[in-house]
């Protein structure tokens, strides 16, 4: 069964520290995709979608601005950041991995999602719906973002490592 990414009950987020000490969190505000699910074989479900890079939100206009320029996504020239699963492995109970192809500023790198599927039901509008959990962490120097600054006390400004984390919530296709 298809089913559409629901955006006014999905979240894709991130995290990644900053100045070694704190952890700044964003999200994407704009964003689609589809998901096939097989609810009796979950691994038999993929999904696709996409992210406009311009709707990145981190609360602070102004680093959402810095974000956006050839330092980090390049929204100009790289407008979408797009994912394609190309396996689903089951690992026990609910919990599942999900590869796939993830491509950011023109790079795609095969990535490995930790996900819970949270199950199907039905809406208070009698529409079928379905819920996952999904995180993996990924390197912004492996998709061409490099810019950082190094402190007075020897540390980085920004971390390479960036946690992905999305709750997504789908609505079963008529």
């Amino acid at each position: 069964m298809t089913w559409t990414i629901d955006p006014s009950h999905t979240h894709l987020g991130f995290a990644v520290r900053h100045m070694m000490v704190s952890t700044v969190r964003g999200q994407f505000k704009n964003f689609s995709g589809n998901v096939t699910i097989d609810s009796s074989d979950f691994t038999k479900s993929s999904f696709e979608g996409e992210v406009e890079v311009a709707s990145i939100d981190t609360g602070n206009p102004d680093r959402d601005n810095h974000l956006r320029t050839n330092d980090f996504f390049d929204a100009p020239a790289h407008p979408k950041i797009t994912f394609r699963s190309t396996a689903i492995r089951a690992k026990g109970g609910d919990d599942y991995v999900v590869t796939g192809e993830l491509s950011i500023r023109g790079v795609t790198k095969t990535v490995d999602f930790e996900v819970e599927f949270n199950g199907v039901g039905k809406n208070p509008w009698g529409k079928m719906v379905a819920g996952l959990s999904a995180s993996t962490t990924i390197s912004r120097k492996d998709f061409g973002m490099s810019y950082n600054a190094v402190l007075e006390t020897g540390g980085m400004l920004i971390a390479d490592k960036v946690k992905l984390e999305l709750e997504v919530e789908a609505t079963q296709e008529a």
